[in-house]
């Protein structure tokens, strides 16, 4: 499957709930969003509550020691955890990241193979919602994990 890079339209975005344009993503139906491109990460997976996205970081993500930067592990697992929150949002409801703290366990190596970031909600209440990701070597070694905590915005009327 080609993946296409973008941003959904408004009325799209309006129309589907959270779980619906995310399964729309990761079925090549709707764009991914063009972070991903440049990063090298894909989602693979998504179900309430709960997405997985997947990625093989390589030498353009290297910082001056020779691992892949750190910013690359936090933005996965920012993406995952705002997407997981995003799964149990209605249509038109909107999300951002307040906070998100990232434990790194072990250096990325950029010929380590594919990684895994799998994000789940913690809790969803109606303007907050906690959510924690773990991301893992293609050998299932833990490499870091975090949570983050996302403000809820209501569908426009």
């Amino acid at each position: 499957m080609e993946i296409r890079y973008g941003v959904a339209d408004a009325e799209t975005l309006q129309r589907l709930t959270g779980l619906e344009l995310l399964r729309a993503m990761a079925a090549g139906q709707l764009p991914a969003a063009p972070m991903a491109e440049r990063l090298g990460f894909r989602l693979a997976e998504v179900d309430e509550g709960r997405v997985v996205f997947e990625g093989a970081p390589d030498g353009r993500l290297l910082n001056p020691l020779g691992t892949v930067h750190g910013g690359y592990a936090l933005t996965l697992i920012d993406s995952a955890t705002g997407c997981a929150v995003h799964s149990r949002l209605p249509a038109g409801a909107g999300y951002a990241t307040l906070e998100t703290k990232v434990n790194f366990v072990r250096g990325i190596k950029p010929d380590g193979g594919r990684i895994r970031c799998e994000g789940t909600v913690l809790s969803l209440g109606r303007q907050i919602g906690t959510a924690e990701a773990r991301l893992t070597g293609a050998d299932g070694t833990l490499l870091a994990h975090g949570s983050s905590t996302l403000i809820i915005f209501a569908p426009r009327a």
